[in-house]
This record gives structure tokens, C-alpha cells and sequence, in this order.
């Protein structure tokens, strides 16, 4: 019998996180070497306090930015019912400080953390070759790259941003391009200089890891090698930054400055082979990243521009007002994570749907859509998904492949459905709005979702073996008429989801303050009250019923719809006269024996709605445009602490756990962010991506055929390596060659990339379940041991083929894509 997992002890906080530690800070091998014990233990704990201090800014950041939202929507609100004197006495409005002290806070959050990021072992790295050595080979080879590549990087990092920092101070230098306040810019560089430098110390600790890993007879030929290391790296560093004050100073200085005989171009691909070549040996990609771009564009520039790119680039990363919600957002699914809600929701759809063949997989993919839209953490879905439903699955008799992949394809949904981190760092890459990328991938990610539900029941309904009927003591008690009971629930749902509806489209702004809120809550209680009371009910449902027949009728009868919109209303008008067939039973004069609301639905109601209020509120304030996305992961982070209080789950302790993950996180792909940022500045400099671009268009293929051999590409790489270097370092390389294609049907290259961007995004989710290397495998068998990874494999390659359809449909259709941001743009 396989041992019993126990949830607690999984790290699921994120699934690029694969080498995270599991010592606590300044905890030390007690044979490593005794001199480098207590310099590895200081310094570990150093940036641990520094790590601690540093995610206790994400309560601040919270806090400006919901002040921001209530103060500006508030004014609004009142000043369009001419009570905007009023809101100024209250001093409610847009303000001037919030935009800029915010974008600062965020980006000294990861800039000022990556030591802790590097103590905690969150800075990724592709292991593809790397896991595959035996643990004196991978503690040889980082130590080799740590004093070649690390160091020398870091030093120079630090430096040059530290004299980034002092122009700064020195003149005074304020936010004057996009800043209406126009603050002093030292205050927040001051987290370049800073983070660098602990990031500088705690390469220390991870050297002598390195050493103690590898064994005391090679860790001796490296302890004599290194003051010989350390006179060399003193001197490169003072031949860079003071030539006058060592000997042969200006040789180096020339050399540097000296033209190459290659062109720029070839010492880009150079530099792109270089990158390939250390990224699959194992080593942490940001840090590899920096190296390279340093080398390579004095190289093929001069020192002077290559620091220059490094600091505008750095500074821009940390000032990205889009990138602010990458940490907010994270923080929002770890604290919903934390509090339990999903859950609850799972027991409840599975109880609802026990009658129907293959109810776990409903209740998974249902559970799984909603918290997609709650954290585009994969890891932490496919583990929570796992732990609920494995179990219960297995029992129930269920096919383990149909299991597994209904599982692992479910928490996939993350990477694609809004508020999804991908797109977040997909969207300055692309130059395209994070919001119109948000409206994109909302019918994509239903489609993919819709695609699994139609596979897991057809598959059901072929074969009732693979997902049998619940027995009938595990079935709930519900009353001689369960599907008027379902009916009428789906019926107070839609009609609550269309008064929020009008209200986020603005159908009551003109009548009085707050009128929209006021309307929602009022269906809210009407519907409470209707479900309460048979009474109510009968006159709710007449209303809601016949008022849908009637407009459905009038517009069909009016004649100005679109075809499309004429069979989606016949449609809807059947169901509406099928549903009201089904609740007649609730107007007979037996109706208080026969019928009643199952206490069933009192659980799934607490499971349901406080995730889905959030999830709402949050993401539809984005896709209206209401609020931008850093303001409603603000918003949604502060709505996740407030539901975690209200279910007794908030604890101090917790939440600091909760800002503690975040900041991994968010160290883990703010900081590759600003280091690919700057190695595709070098690169682009170089004029390589030109030249490939070039390269591409000169084949004898159309700009389909091109297109696919980058769809195959990308879905290649997203076997080896995570989304994040894709995203940041793959697709800026591809970039201009999809601008140059020629593809007809597009009114814009906007267009173009945000649809491109789609592709990408379910691009990299198919190669999420693409078997050997997909982590969605590992996580699943962790949580459920007793299923056979090979059939958990089977189960993820049948839903790959599905998903392989979803994205033959989007390459199709690109109106599957932009429809929906065109509608909401205008």
C-alpha cells in the first residue's frame, strides 16, 4: 500500500520552482567543511531577514492601489449624480502619487529580493540535461559556471547599477516621462545596487554548497585554485572600472574597444548558440542570461552600451506598470489556495451531479476552470485537483488514464484563462495590451474547457465503465423533482449574471450613486429570498421565465439580428420553454411535499459564490476596462484576504507564509523578466533577429507554412524548458519574423500579435502534457501514488490530442481570438 501524502508537506506554491530548498535559512551540512560553515549559515540568513522584510511591501502596494480604485471610482460615481463637490470635501479622486509609488514598491519587491530568491532556490534553470548527472557532476558544473559566470556578473551588475544610483542622487533625477508627480528616482533604485549585491553574497553559500556536494577530494583542487581565482577576478574587475590603477589596464581597455572581424550578426548567433548550450548544461538561466549579454555586447558594441542597456532595461522592468500585477495577482491564488475554498466547491458539484455519468469529471473540470481564473499557478491545480478527486476517483471506479488526464488537463486551464501570469509577461514582449490579450484568451480557454467536458462524457457515454453513476448511498437526498431543483438554481444564476451584467455596463449609472452595486445586490436577495420560500419562488420564476420568452420572441420577430445571433436566441428560447416545462411540478397544490431545495445546495452556494464574486468583480473590471490589471489583482488579492478572514482561515502566521510565496514567485519571473529584457536588447542590437527574419521570408513557403514550423518549434521547446524563457527569451528572437509575414485576413499587426500571442499561450499549455518531461505528471503522481505514471501519460497525451484541436481550430478561425476584444474595445 503506498504511503499516505500528506498536503501540508507539498511545495506547490509554484511548478517552476523545482529546486527549491528544503533546509531551513542557515541550516548547513555539519560536514561541510568547517570555515565555510558559519560564512554559508550568516549569509543565508542575511538574505532571509532581507527576503521577509522585503514581502512585507506587498501590504503597502495592496493598500495604495485599492485607495486608488475606491477614491477614483467613488468621485465618479458621485460626480455623475452632481454630488461632485461633495466627493472633493471627501477628498475622493484620481490622485497623483499612487501610479508612481506603486510601480516603485513592485519593483524594488523583486530587484531587492533576488538573494533571497537564489538562497531559497527559486531562479529556475533547465535540468533537461542537468537532472539526468550524478550529483558530483551537477556540484562540479555549478561551481565551474558560479566563478566563470556568477560572480564575475554580478559584480559587474552591481557596480554598474550602483553608479546608476548615484546619477540619480547626485542630480536629482525625477520620473519626468511618464509621471504626473514627477517623484526622485534614488529611492527606488536604490533596490539595484542592493538586490545585486546580496545577490553578489549569496553566490558565496551557493559556491561552497556546491563544494560540499562534490566531494572533499575535488572540492580540494578548488580551494587551491581560488586565490589565484580571486587575484585574477580582482584585476578584471579594476581593468574594467579603473584601467589606470593595474597593469595592463589599457591593453584591456583597447581590446575591449577593438571592432571584431566577424559581423554583428554572426556574433549574435554566437551568442545565441552560447545561451542554448548553458541553459540545457544546467545553469540558472537569469544569471546566464546577464553573462552572456555583458560579454557578448562589449563584444560585438562596446562596454559603454552595454551597460547602458543593462541599466534603462533593468529600471524599465522594475517601472512596468503592466508587470505590477504579476506579484498581486499570485499573492490573490495563494491566499485563495490557502483559505480552502475549492475545496468545498468540489464536494458540492460532485454531490449535484452524482446522477450523471462521469460526475467527478465534471466537478474537476468545473473546480478547475474557476480556479484557473483564480491563480495560473499549474503546480498548485494539478496538486489541489489531485488531492480531492484522486483519491474519490479511484474509489468510485473510475478509468485512471481518463483520471489523470481529466486531472492534469484541468490544471493546465491556468496558464491561458485570465488573470493568467503568462499573458501578464506575454504582453510588453508582444507590445500589445495586456487587456485586449485578457479579452483574447477568455473563448480560447472556455473552448479548451468546453473541448474536455465533450470528451470526458462522450467517452462516458460510449463507455459507462470509465465513469460510472455514484452508488446510491453516497447519492444525496433531494426531493421527487431534482430537475426542477437544477433548473430553477441555473435560472437564479443567469438571471443574477445578467442584472451584474448591466450593472458593469453602466445600465444604471444615471439613476442614482452606486446604482449598479445597488441592483446586483438586490437580485442577489431576491434570488435568496425565492430559494427560501416556495411562494416567492413561484412568482420569481413566472417572471424570469416568461420575460425571457418574451424578449426572446420580440427579437426574433424584430428581424435585425445576424444569423449567428438568430440561432443562438432559437436556441436559447428552447431552453428557456424546456426549463419552464420542468419547474411547472413547483405550481401544483402538492408542491410543499414533492418539492423542495436540497441541503446540497446550501454547500455548494458557500463554495461557489464568495470565489466567484471575487473572480468576477476582478476580472470583469479588467475585461470592461474598468480598471487596469494591476488595479483589480489589487483589488483581488485584497477581496482574497477579506474571504479568507471571513472563513476563519486568516491567521498571521499564514498570511506571512502567503507574501513569503509570493515573493518567490514573483522573484522567480521578475527577475528572468529583466534579465531577458536585457539579453534581447544585446541581441537585437546585434542585428541578429534580422538576419533570421530575413532567413525565414526567403524560403520558399508561405506565410502558413512559416507560421506552423514556429507553432512546431515553440511546441518542441515547451518539452525541455518552462514557459517563462519561452515567453521572454524565444518568442522576442521570433518576434519580427511574424510582424513580416504577410498573413491576409488581419486588419492590423496588432491583430496579428495578439492572436499570435493566443497561439503561443495554448501552444505552450499542449506542451504541458506532452510526456517525458511535463511536470503536471510528476505533480499528480506525488499527490496520488498508487496510480502508474504510465498511465497517468496516457491519460495526458489523450487530452493533448485535444487540445491539439482547440489550437488547429484558433490557427483556423482568428476570430475565435479577436472577436471578443473588438466587441469590448469598441
Amino acid at each position: 500500500m503506498a504511503d499516505e501524502v500528506n498536503p501540508d508537506e507539498l511545495e506547490i506554491a509554484d511548478e517552476l520552482i523545482a529546486e527549491r530548498r528544503s533546509e531551513q535559512p542557515g541550516e548547513t551540512p555539519e560536514d561541510m567543511t568547517a570555515w565555510q560553515r558559519p560564512i554559508t549559515a550568516a549569509i543565508d540568513v542575511i538574505n532571509y531577514r532581507a527576503g521577509q522584510l522585503i514581502s512585507s511591501l506587498l501590504v503597502p502596494l495592496i493598500a495604495v492601489v485599492v485607495y486608488e480604485v475606491f477614491a477614483r471610482n467613488s468621485f465618479s460615481i458621485l460626480s455623475n449624480a452632481g454630488m461632485g463637490e461633495f466627493a472633493r470635501s471627501l477628498g475622493l479622486g484620481p490622485t497623483l502619487w499612487v501610479y508612481d509609488t506603486s510601480r516603485m514598491l513592485a519593483g524594488v519587491l523583486f530587484m531587492a529580493a533576488a538573494g533571497y530568491g537564489l538562497m531559497r532556490g527559486v531562479h529556475i534553470r533547465a535540468d533537461f540535461l542537468y537532472r539526468n548527472w550524478s550529483s558530483k557532476t551537477q556540484a562540479t558544473v555549478d561551481a565551474i559556471l558560479y566563478l566563470l559566470f556568477f560572480i564575475p556578473a554580478m559584480i559587474f551588475f552591481t557596480v554598474v547599477s550602483a553608479q546608476f544610483w548615484w546619477l540619480a542622487f547626485s542630480t536629482g533625477e525625477t520620473m519626468q516621462i511618464d509621471s504626473a508627480w514627477g517623484p526622485l528616482l534614488w529611492p527606488a533604485r536604490t533596490a539595484m545596487p542592493v538586490g545585486g549585491f546580496l545577490l553578489l553574497l549569496q553566490g558565496i553559500p551557493e559556491i561552497f554548497r556546491a563544494f560540499h556536494k562534490m566531494g572533499k577530494e575535488r572540492e580540494r583542487i578548488f580551494v587551491i585554485a581560488l586565490p589565484i581565482y580571486l587575484i585574477g577576478l580582482t584585476w578584471l574587475v579594476l581593468a574594467i572600472f579603473a584601467p589606470d590603477l593595474v597593469p595592463g589596464g589599457e591593453w584591456f581597455t583597447n581590446i575591449m574597444s577593438a571592432r571584431p572581424n566577424i559581423s554583428k550578426p554572426t556574433i549574435g548567433l554566437i551568442m545565441l548558440g552560447a545561451m542554448l548550450f548553458v541553459i540545457f548544461i544546467g545553469f540558472p538561466i537569469a544569471f546566464t542570461l546577464i553573462f552572456l549579454a555583458f560579454v557578448f555586447g562589449i563584444w560585438g558594441a562596446n562596454f559603454k552600451l552595454t551597460t547602458l542597456l543593462m541599466t534603462l532595461n533593468t529600471n524599465s522592468t522594475m517601472l512596468n506598470d503592466q508587470l505590477m500585477a504579476v506579484p498581486l495577482f499570485v499573492l490573490m491564488g495563494i491566499v485563495m489556495e490557502q483559505a480552502g475554498l475549492m475545496e468545498r466547491l468540489f464536494g458540492s458539484i460532485q454531490m449535484i451531479m452524482s446522477r450523471v455519468r462521469g460526475a467527478l469529471y465534471i466537478a474537476v473540470l468545473v473546480v478547475s476552470t474557476i480556479f484557473a481564473a483564480a491563480t495560473g499557478i499549474v503546480g498548485a491545480s494539478v496538486t489541489i485537483l489531485g488531492i480531492m478527486a484522486g483519491a474519490t476517483m479511484s474509489r468510485s471506479g473510475y478509468n485512471v488514464q481518463l483520471a489523470a488526464g481529466t486531472i492534469t488537463a484541468g490544471g493546465t486551464l491556468g496558464i491561458l484563462i485570465p488573470p493568467s501570469i503568462m499573458l501578464i509577461v506575454m504582453g510588453p514582449v508582444l507590445e500589445v495590451s495586456v487587456l485586449d490579450l485578457f479579452r483574447a484568451a477568455f473563448i480560447p480557454g472556455a473552448l479548451l474547457a468546453s473541448l474536455y467536458l465533450l470528451y470526458t462524457l462522450g467517452r462516458c457515454w460510449l463507455n459507462p465503465d470509465l465513469g460510472p453513476i455514484l452508488a446510491e448511498e453516497d447519492q444525496p437526498v433531494t426531493s421527487n423533482n431534482y430537475g426542477a431543483e437544477v433548473v430553477l438554481i441555473c435560472l437564479g444564476v443567469l438571471a443574477v449574471c445578467r442584472v451584474f451584467g448591466w450593472a458593469l455596463g453602466g445600465s444604471f449609472s444615471g439613476l442614482f450613486p452606486f446604482a449598479g452595486l445597488i441592483a446586483t445586490l438586490a437580485a442577489i436577495w431576491l434570488a435568496y429570498l425565492a430559494y427560501k420560500k416556495l411562494t416567492i419562488l413561484r412568482i420569481v420564476a413566472a417572471i424570469v421565465v416568461g420575460g425571457q420568452i418574451l424578449l426572446s420572441v420580440s427579437a426574433l420577430l424584430a428581424g435585425s439580428m445576424s444569423g449567428t445571433a438568430t440561432v443562438l436566441t432559437v436556441a436559447w428560447l428552447f431552453f428557456i420553454t424546456v426549463a419552464g416545462y420542468l419547474i411547472l411540478p413547483i405550481y401544483r397544490s402538492d408542491a410543499k411535499e414533492n418539492f423542495y431545495f436540497s441541503d446540497l445546495w446550501d454547500e455548494f452556494f458557500q463554495g461557489l459564490m464568495p470565489p466567484t464574486i471575487l473572480i468576477s468583480f476582478a476580472l470583469g473590471s479588467i475585461l470592461l476596462g474598468l480598471a487596469t490589471p494591476a488595479e483589480a489583482a489589487a483589488m483581488g488579492a485584497f477581496g482574497a484576504i477579506l474571504l479568507s478572514i471571513g472563513y476563519r482561515k486568516f491567521t498571521f502566521k499564514g498570511f506571512g507564509e502567503c507574501l513569503i510565496k509570493a515573493l518567490e514567485i514573483t522573484v522567480l519571473i521578475m527577475f528572468l523578466v529583466a534579465a531577458s529584457n536585457f539579453f534581447g536588447a544585446e541581441f537585437s542590437n546585434l542585428g541578429t533577429p534580422k538576419m533570421l527574419t530575413d532567413g525565414l521570408l526567403a524560403l520558399d513557403m508561405s506565410p502558413y507554412m512559416v507560421l506552423i514550423l514556429i507553432m512546431a518549434l515553440v511546441f518542441l521547446l515547451g518539452w525541455p524548458l518552462e514557459w517563462v524563457p519561452i515567453v521572454l527569451i524565444v518568442v522576442p528572437i521570433l518576434l519580427p519574423t511574424i510582424i513580416a509575414l504577410d498573413l491576409p485576413g488581419f486588419e492590423s499587426k496588432y491583430d496579428l500579435l495578439v492572436w499570435f500571442g493566443i497561439l503561443v499561450a495554448v501552444n505552450l499549455q499542449t506542451a504541458w502534457l506532452s510526456p517525458p518531461v511535463a511536470l503536471s505528471a510528476y505533480f499528480l503522481k506525488g499527490v496520488v501514488p498508487n496510480w502508474d505514471l504510465r498511465d497517468i501519460y496516457l491519460g495526458m497525451m489523450q487530452f493533448m490530442l485535444v487540445q491539439l484541436l482547440g489550437l488547429i481550430l484558433l490557427f483556423t478561425f482568428p476570430q475565435l481570438v479577436l472577436w471578443l476584444p473588438k466587441v469590448m474595445g469598441g
